[in-house]
Formats: structure tokens, C-alpha cells, sequence
């Protein structure tokens, strides 16, 4: 199946999708220098659709539970409705395919030929999702252990034994000086959840038909499914409160953190900021 949404009638829409596109085009031939070759892991989160001819690329904290959930009801995997299909069996491992899966001559024939989206989001909100969703809510313990732990031992200066085990109280002033300590990078990979969106999906190297955005997730989902041929699936959307409320989180979140910080952090994500045509948020001072 191939798709070439530069031919036939325009929509306002499918206008602004195009003018998405030949942003990030310039903005990787402008900021962006030769780079390696990628490698089978860099394809890990470029999911694969064959009956649909889909390759979506998932980023954490925008809407990928949802967009799992909409790709197994397409493929036949799960329930026609994508709201009966539970979180855990969205993000099982093998439950969909993904690129990294492939010989070299199979991926590159799928990235010729198929549609390939991404979905982003404001890089600081998402940050900010991240850190309450994986280590303030009840319901992390198992990040909290795993990084929560590790954070705090690593930059409070007197942990409590409690916190030690449980890493439960991760302060979001630490998460950050976390964020940006040199050992954290050469530890590996940040996770998924926080790590930068170009570096998971690298949208330099591929090329993406569609760069849907959280800020406008209902009209871009709908646009995409409309591709697909599948109109009338209904993609499952947050509450019309859910993204304000998330804004507003993440402004009182950044509130207490230093200029000094707030600087250096939007230098680590400064990227996906520049390629997906996002501004510094009100609440941030960068000067």
C-alpha cells in the first residue's frame, strides 16, 4: 500500500500536516550534522501495521497507550472498540510488531511504501506527566524502585531509610538535577518515558507522512485513521479538561525550579522543541 499525501485534493488539514512535514525537514537540515547509521534497537518503537501498510512510532506520555490500543483493534488483534482493550495487554511485549523485527531489505520496502506517523507532545509537559505519572502516583512503586530509589541516594544528601527502599518521594526538583547528571547518560539511555522524542523515533533518518501533536490529538487522530481507511473507529480520547488541567501541573511543577536549571534543561530537550516547532512554555525563564 503506498501513500503519497502530497497528490490529490487538499484539506485544511492535510495542509497543515504538510507544512509539519517541510518544517521538520528544515529544521533537521538546519540542526542536525551527518549521524551514525541507525541500528536494529533505534527501530524498536516503530510499530508495524502490514495489513494496514501503518508504521507508528510511540512516545511515552502521548497518547501511545491509546494509539496500541487502536492499532491491535485495527489489526484484528483485539476488540473493534479500542476502549475495551485493557492498558497491560496494549503494551505487552510481541502483542504488535515493530520494525526492529525486520531484515534491513524488509524495513526499508516498509519505509518506502507505508504511512509512518509519530505523535509528540510539548516536551517540559510531557516531562512533567512523566514525573507524576512513574514517581508521585500510588500506582509507580515499580518505577519508584527502580529509579526512585537510585535518585535518591544519589542526590539527597540525608535519605531516609524509607525512601531508600521505596524511593516513593522523589521530589520533582530532583527528578531534574537527576535528568542532568553526567553519570545518568553514561549509565545508558534515559527511559522512555523521559527520554527525548527525536532520539526515539529520530525523525531526521525516517520519514513521517504525519507528526500528530497532544495539543491537537482528536483532529490529528481522526486525520490519520481517515488515511487508514478506517474512519469510523473511534480513537479514544481524554476527557476535554485532561490537557488544561495537565498544563497546569506542569506550570506549578516548573514554578519553584531556578532559571539556572530551567536553562539547562530546556538545552537537553532542545531538539525536540526545535523540530517539532514548539516555544519555551510562559512559565519558563530562559532569560
Amino acid at each position: 500500500m503506498l501513500y503519497d499525501l502530497d497528490q490529490g485534493p487538499r484539506s485544511a488539514l492535510a495542509e497543515v500536516h504538510r507544512q509539519r512535514r517541510d518544517l521538520l525537514r528544515r529544521a533537521c537540515s538546519h540542526h542536525t550534522r551527518r549521524q551514525r547509521l541507525l541500528r536494529p534497537e533505534d527501530l524498536r518503537h516503530v510499530l508495524v501495521d502490514d495489513a494496514h501498510g501503518l508504521l507508528y512510532c510511540y512516545v511515552p506520555k502521548v497518547a501511545c497507550t491509546n494509539w496500541k490500543r487502536v492499532l491491535l483493534a485495527l489489526s484484528g488483534r483485539g476488540p473493534g472498540d479500542p476502549r475495551a482493550i485493557p492498558a497491560h495487554e496494549a503494551h505487552a511485549p510481541g502483542r504488535l510488531p515493530s520494525l526492529a523485527d525486520f531484515s534491513p531489505a524488509e524495513v526499508n520496502r516498509r519505509l518506502r511504501a507505508y504511512l509512518a506517523f509519530l505523535f509528540v507532545r510539548e516536551p517540559f509537559e510531557r516531562l512533567a506527566s512523566a514525573y507524576r505519572n512513574k514517581l508521585q502516583r500510588p500506582w509507580g512503586a515499580t518505577f519508584q524502585r527502580r529509579f526512585g530509589t537510585g535518585i535518591v541516594r544519589r542526590l539527597r544528601p540525608r535519605p531516609g531509610p524509607d525512601a531508600l527502599v521505596r524511593g516513593h518521594d522523589v521530589r520533582f526538583a530532583e527528578f531534574l538535577a537527576y535528568l542532568l547528571d553526567p553519570r545518568t547518560r553514561r549509565d545508558g539511555p534515559f527511559n522512555e518515558h523521559w527520554e527525548r522524542a527525536h532520539a526515539l523515533c529520530h525523525p531526521c533518518r525516517l520519514r513521517y507522512d504525519v507528526v500528530g501533536k497532544f495539543e491537537t490529538l482528536a483532529e490529528d487522530a481522526a486525520f490519520v485513521l481517515s488515511l487508514v481507511g478506517a474512519p469510523g473507529l473511534r480513537f479514544p480520547e481524554p476527557p476535554s479538561w485532561a490537557q488544561a488541567a495537565a498544563r497546569d501541573r506542569a506550570a506549578r511543577l516548573f514554578h519553584d525550579i531556578s532559571p539556572f536549571y530551567q536553562q539547562r534543561l530546556y538545552g537537553l530537550y532542545r531538539m525536540d522543541f526545535l523540530l517539532f516547532n514548539y516555544s519555551a512554555p510562559s512559565y519558563v525563564r530562559l532569560r
